[in-house]
């Protein structure tokens, strides 16, 4: 008995850092800003409790943080399809057995390592400012302009959205997993039919990788909605130009760090938890219509 116990003190022991570092910088960190998001909080001061006002304030009074969603909607449900797709047609490219593919994969995961970091987004700058690399490619073709893609209120939040499906490095090595385990078989037999390459594409390939199509969709528009490096960087932290490049995080960090309202800020944040999370449902609510699990037959 008394080593029983022994053998359960050591495991206590050895879960304790994750279950204190969840307890202090997880769970503490999530309930207090549940609180604060129903007081005035400025850092400064005791929060005073106010009690739904900040709420009341995010949907009738805030016009910017309305600008915030749409340019953060347009953004997430943008940048999310057009990585994907791309992710997917370069897996599709990757999934031979040619000599140095590892290197091509390899290559191509690279910018997921690096694409969120501050070096990136000044080189993105770099590129499409008004003397970057890109308005030097059109000059080489006699298109000279010296527009700043960064710069341009049309074009910023586009630019973000290139930064964003550059780093499809990681959903192309989940799709490439997906595709390396549907049976080979499948094809021939469809190619003995007669069925054209689309054929199998539409009628194979995208039903048995649908449930990973819809792991890599949610995992993205997550992914997609907390975006802030890039947005505060390439802005300069101001959302700029014309509130283009104001994303949704990116407003909330302003009113947190900029303007000290942090009460605000946490009710923010609860909001945006809600509209992923009401997102996420609708993703997985819709899925019984286009996910096929073999195993059932469902889909």
């Amino acid at each position: 008995m008394k080593l029983r116990d022994n053998n359960h003190l050591v495991g206590y022991l050895f879960i304790s850092p994750f279950v204190l570092g969840f307890l202090i910088f997880t769970l503490y960190p999530i309930l207090s800003s549940f609180y604060y998001s129903f007081t005035d909080y400025n850092l400064f001061d005791a929060p005073h409790w106010i009690g739904l006002n900040n709420y009341q304030k995010i949907v009738l009074d805030d016009e910017k943080l309305a600008k915030s969603l749409q340019v953060t909607f347009t953004y997430v449900f943008t940048s999310v399809p057009l990585r994907l797709v791309f992710a997917l047609f370069v897996a599709m490219l990757l999934n031979t057995t040619t000599r140095g593919v590892g290197f091509y994969r390899s290559t191509y995961y690279l910018p997921s390592l690096i694409g969120g970091s501050v070096a990136v987004s000044i080189m993105w700058i770099q590129v499409f400012g008004d003397k970057g690399l890109l308005n030097s490619l059109l000059g080489l073709i006699g298109i000279h302009t010296s527009t700043s893609w960064i710069g341009s209120p049309g074009t910023a939040l586009w630019t973000l959205i290139a930064l964003s499906v550059w780093q499809f490095g990681s959903s192309m090595l989940i799709f490439l997993a997906g595709l390396k385990n549907i049976p080979t078989s499948y094809y021939e037999a469809a190619s003995v039919d007669g069925a054209t390459r689309w054929y199998r594409f539409f009628h194979i390939t995208l039903p048995l990788l649908s449930p990973i199509i819809l792991f890599n969709l949610i995992m993205q528009t997550i992914s997609a909605f907390m975006t802030f490096t890039p947005a505060y960087v390439i802005s300069r932290g101001e959302g700029g130009p014309l509130d283009n490049t104001l994303l949704y995080s990116l407003y909330l960090y302003r009113r947190a760090f900029a303007f000290f309202e942090m009460g605000y800020a946490s009710a923010m944040a609860w909001v945006m938890l809600l509209i992923v999370a009401a997102i996420t449902f609708a993703i997985f609510k819709s899925s019984k219509y286009w996910v096929h699990y073999e195993a059932k037959g469902e889909g």
